[in-house]
């Protein structure tokens, strides 16, 4: 409980919250770095996924080999990147790892919501003269949508917990507290930057979490 009660004072200290070191300025760098990541993300497997889904064709295999790079650690790809000549872009390296580590369910649940799509719908809207394209953007993305904002959730909420490995290539974010906090061999200071990770995934869980609520019915699927 002393532990706990030393890292809820120095979060309340509004010292801590002050300056290019302090809470409030790592909390933005950690979102902004999340939302890059996360839309980055998004531009590479959301258009893989759509397409192999509507095609029906490769996305299995697609989907197997996106989902083994989650066996490999997200800690592992940044130290080999830091390595390579990425290593030299400042924040690339990070970016990198953790678009890779976000691929993944961004990949398989828009995949599978792609493909779960009823059959019958789909027949029935190529019976009316529908094309690909506008079978796969009126017919089988809306009836998918539900499936794919919940790989976006996940996505964004794996994000924000792993995007502290930043601080471990010199990059901002609540990591930098945790590093920081090893550093000075400071527990409390330790804790309140697990505290606030947990925390900011907490809130990001809840932003979509209300947005599906307030989406309307046709988005939500069965939830």
């Amino acid at each position: 409980m002393t532990t706990l009660a030393d890292a809820w004072s120095w979060l309340t200290d509004a010292a801590h919250w002050a300056g290019d070191d302090g809470i409030g300025n790592r909390l933005l760098q950690h979102l902004v770095l999340t939302v890059v990541c996360l839309l980055v993300s998004c531009l590479i497997a959301l258009p893989v996924a759509l397409v192999l889904g509507h095609l029906g064709r490769g996305g299995a295999l697609a989907v197997n080999i996106s989902n083994v790079g989650r066996a490999v650690p997200t800690f592992a790809v940044l130290v080999l990147l830091l390595l390579t000549p990425v290593g030299r872009w400042g924040e690339g390296p990070t970016v990198v790892a953790l678009v890779l580590f976000a691929v993944p369910p961004l990949l398989t649940n828009a995949y599978v919501g792609m493909r779960e799509v009823d059959r019958s719908v789909v027949r029935a809207a190529r019976g009316m003269g529908m094309t690909g394209r506008q079978l796969l953007l009126r017919v089988e993305l809306p009836l998918a949508l539900p499936m794919i904002l919940t790989g976006v959730r996940l996505a964004a909420v794996q994000l924000v917990a792993t995007a502290t490995i930043a601080a471990l290539a010199g990059g901002g974010g609540l990591g930098r507290i945790i590093t920081a906090g090893f550093n000075l061999a400071s527990t409390p200071m330790v804790v309140a930057g697990a505290i606030l990770v947990a925390a900011f995934a907490l809130v990001v869980e809840g932003v979509f979490e209300i947005a599906e609520r307030l989406a309307p019915v046709w988005a939500r699927g069965s939830r």
